[in-house]
């Protein structure tokens, strides 16, 4: 998967989003414990992830730091 890295948050849904480029015609996967993967509809390739109560599962969280160029990968 190659593409420009987006996220989006709704505090208010407390709702993450993850995804690759801008968003194209599709639908979310429900993997389970609300986690969904976004996929294209033409092709059936996974363009990003959703996680509702985002906030509620990393309280105790602190910080997160990341190694940069770095790689993420998709895969169910």
């Amino acid at each position: 998967m190659k593409g420009n890295l987006r996220l989006y948050y709704d505090e208010e849904g407390d709702f993450l989003e993850i995804g690759i480029d801008k968003p194209s015609n599709g639908y979310f996967r429900d993997l389970g414990d609300e986690v969904f993967e976004r996929v294209d509809e033409k092709t059936g390739e996974v363009k990003g992830i959703a996680i509702f109560n985002f906030k509620k599962r990393t309280e105790k969280l602190k910080e997160v730091e990341l190694s940069l160029p770095f790689k993420i990968e998709l895969s169910v």
